[in-house]
This record gives C-alpha cells, sequence and structure tokens, in this order.
C-alpha cells in the first residue's frame, strides 16, 4: 500500500528533531510541506524531491501529497512542533478519504508548549491549556470565551500565534482578558523563534506582557496564581513536599 506519513518536525533545529521523525524522512521519497518549514529541513535530507506550497494552501497541500503517494511514491507531509497539535494531521485524515489506496501515519513530534516551557523553566508542571489566537478558523467570539475560562479555572495559559501583521492587538485583548481573573503580578514567558537562529526568552508580568508587542514565531505563557520565578526561570510548582 502507498503511504504518507505526517511528521512533525518540532521547533526547528534539527537536534530538536525527534530521531523517529528524522529517521522517517530519510527514508521518504518526497517532503511536502509549506514553504518556510522545508527550507528548515532541506539541507539535512539532500537527495530528497521537495514540495512546498505557501500559507494558506493547506488542502491544496494535502491533495499533492496523495498524488505523489498514488504515484507509488513514499512522501512526508512535514508540519512545524507536533502535526497534531495546530498541525496537518487532521486534514490529512480528513482528504485521505478520497484516497483509499494511500495509508496516513502520523509521526509525532515537539510541539511548541513543550519546548519553550523549556526554554523558560518548567511553567506547565500543573494544569494548562493551550489556545491559539488565531482567528482564521475560530471565530473571536469563541477564542474569547476559552481565554475566560481558562483564567477563571486558573489554568497556566500557553498562547499560539498570538499577533500577527493584521492581528496586531491580539495580545493585549487576550491579556485584558486574563487580567479579570489573574493579577497583574501574575508571572508570565515569551519565547521568540524556538530552536532557531535568533531563540530569545523573556520573562515579565501579566501586566507588562500586557504592552509588549510579538509576532507569530513567538510563544507565550502566562502563569497560574502558584507560578514564580526561581534563579531566572519561571516555575509552576506541582505540591510536592521540599
Amino acid at each position: 500500500m502507498n503511504k504518507i506519513y505526517v511528521v512533525g518536525i518540532g521547533p526547528g533545529a534539527y537536534e530538536k528533531m525527534t530521531v523517529e521523525a528524522a529517521k522517517t524522512l530519510e527514508s521518504c521519497d518526497v517532503i511536502v510541506g509549506y514553504t518556510v518549514y522545508v527550507d528548515l529541513v532541506r539541507e539535512h535530507f539532500p537527495g530528497k524531491a521537495f514540495l512546498t506550497t505557501p500559507m494558506r494552501k493547506e488542502a491544496e497541500r494535502c491533495r499533492l501529497a496523495f498524488e505523489q503517494a498514488a504515484a507509488g511514491k513514499t512522501v512526508a507531509m512535514i508540519c512545524s512542533g507536533d502535526a497534531g497539535v495546530y498541525g496537518m494531521s487532521g486534514l490529512m485524515l480528513e482528504i485521505g478519504t478520497e484516497y483509499p489506496g494511500v495509508e496516513v501515519e502520523t509521526i509525532c513530534g515537539v510541539t511548541a508548549a513543550v519546548s519553550g516551557a523549556a526554554v523558560l523553566g518548567a511553567p506547565l508542571i500543573h494544569d494548562f491549556a493551550v489556545i491559539s489566537l488565531s482567528d482564521l478558523l475560530t471565530p473571536w467570539e469563541k477564542i474569547e470565551k476559552r481565554l475566560l475560562l481558562a483564567a477563571e479555572a486558573d489554568f497556566v495559559v500557553c498562547l499560539y500565534k498570538p499577533s500577527s501583521k493584521k492581528r496586531h492587538d491580539y495580545l493585549q485583548k487576550a491579556c485584558e482578558l486574563m487580567l479579570r481573573h489573574k493579577s497583574p503580578e501574575t508571572v508570565c514567558g515569551t519565547v521568540s523563534q524556538i530552536g532557531r537562529e535568533g531563540e530569545q526568552m523573556c520573562l515579565c508580568t501579566l501586566q507588562e506582557l500586557q504592552g509588549m508587542q510579538v509576532d507569530m514565531f513567538t510563544t507565550v505563557f502566562i502563569g497560574n496564581s502558584q507560578t514564580r520565578v526561581i534563579d531566572g526561570r519561571m516555575v509552576t510548582p506541582r505540591g510536592y513536599r521540599v
């Protein structure tokens, strides 16, 4: 049976890719993905055929992968982070019903919540929620409700895609909602360009975060009522006796 692997390549650096993901890409004939993500892996897998589509061409990208697999090629559809967390595995399985002769297997990767948390310290040691601020596929009213409920429940909140040129004030809006249930002194952190050249982290309070400018390559962490800074690291205690 012809096969496609949907592969999460992690935050970007080859060293942060899982061994299984790297071995899978090595075994494939064709690697398909968003242009930015293909450029992250191209030099590590010479001799492979690479096919790309720009942003917002996700369905076209999926069908391109299935057409290659139907022609007898072993194909990898790559995503940043994990393919099953805001990635392509869901859409690939949906479109896969049109290609019954092609098998789809998901290869997990390291999502930004996990890789960014490692840079900051240990912010996700207790319960947490991951919420994307992108309203391309989710109405802002629904995002707003999720933010409010997560804040009220005292979750640590990890925000994906917190800002863009068209959504330059979305992080500020999210912080305003968080402040309805969280203290202005809540410990927060940001990590940009995780696992890539130019990686940077910042610790701040929720009030300070509200005034910050970030981009879509930044992951934001908003602590719970117990989160604190220990030796310059963001830590959410689990509650173990010390």
